[in-house]
């Protein structure tokens, strides 16, 4: 351990790590900072300058950017009635959650790396939890990872707008477009309002035009932390799902990846770091106990197992 690293600020989520500089190399940095701040600010001209977002995947089609085929407001009820149809379907699942973050370096190679897998299952007493896997040593060097993390893993990074859910939301119909064989129906999505200490989903979904159900997520967890030396990034992410058992579109790949912008302070110097981060979910299984849902309507029991 570098005994100077008690000047560094604390490490928060995705926190760029402190390092100690020679006095020599001072004036080269500040002159290298400066241009590398105004280059910043001309490439970064959104309202949240804390991140530089990865394209989308192949396969999205041109936008049909014609009238819908219902009101946006009933398209809007009839997926979010589906969405609170499968959180309720999900809860009696059991799967197995692969996480890797990694930062990569100026060469596109890993340079430290996250990486666990999780059962997440039920106990003996009906209530959920996780099993650890498979847990190697972390790498990480650049940032370090808080249990922020760990909750948008868990809980936003498999994204689900509910009924009860979109009254937090702005919901706009974007238009319909092709994502390889399925056709959705596009709508952007973003909190009506920010509280304290609460977390919400900002992007684009993509909804399958027959099921109604939500099959593509793209976007950020918002909002980040940008208090110098308390810094909490998050890089952007794409959320996939397929069908399961027939019925629901269930989460499963989900990757991050953005170059996340951490200014400078008293003591430490701003750092671009590369994020690339996967989540994959595997191995649905219904779980044992018996239980009933409304899927179009009609009751759906539970499998015994």
């Amino acid at each position: 351990m570098n005994p100077l690293a008690e000047f560094a600020p604390p490490c928060n989520r995705y926190e760029r790590l402190g390092r100690v500089v020679p006095a020599c190399c001072v004036l080269g940095l500040c002159l290298m900072l400066a241009h590398t701040a105004l280059a910043r600010s001309k490439k970064q001209q959104n309202s949240d300058l804390s991140y530089t977002p990865m394209p989308l995947d192949s396969g999205f089609g041109p936008m049909d950017l014609s009238a819908p085929p219902m009101p946006p407001d009933q398209m809007i009820a009839k997926f979010t009635a589906k969405e609170s149809e499968f959180r309720e379907a999900l809860n009696h699942y059991t799967y197995r959650r692969t996480v890797t973050v990694q930062t990569i370096d100026d060469d596109n190679k890993v340079d430290g790396q996250y990486h666990e897998v999780d059962d997440v299952i039920f106990d003996p007493d009906g209530k959920r939890t996780e099993r650890v896997v498979y847990a190697p040593a972390n790498t990480l060097q650049r940032i370090t990872m808080s249990p922020a993390d760990f909750q948008d893993i868990e809980h936003r990074l498999p994204f689900v707008l509910t009924t009860e859910d979109v009254k937090q939301y702005n919901v706009s119909y974007v238009g319909r477009e092709k994502v390889d064989e399925v056709l959705c129906y596009v709508f952007d999505v973003a909190p009506k309002m920010i509280e304290k200490g609460k977390r919400y989903f900002e992007g684009r979904i993509w909804v399958d035009s027959e099921d109604m159900q939500i099959v593509i997520t793209n976007g950020k967890n918002v909002p980040d932390d940008l208090r110098k030396g308390h810094e909490d990034l998050s890089p952007p992410f794409t959320t996939y799902r397929q069908q399961i058992d027939g019925k629901y579109w269930f989460p499963t790949y989900t990757k991050g990846e953005g170059i996340l912008h951490f200014s400078g302070g008293n003591g430490y110097l701003g750092q671009d770091v590369h994020i690339r981060e996967t989540v994959q979910y595997t191995d649905y299984k219904q779980f044992g106990s018996q239980f009933k849902i409304l899927y179009q309507g009609r009751a759906q029991p539970g499998v015994q197992q």
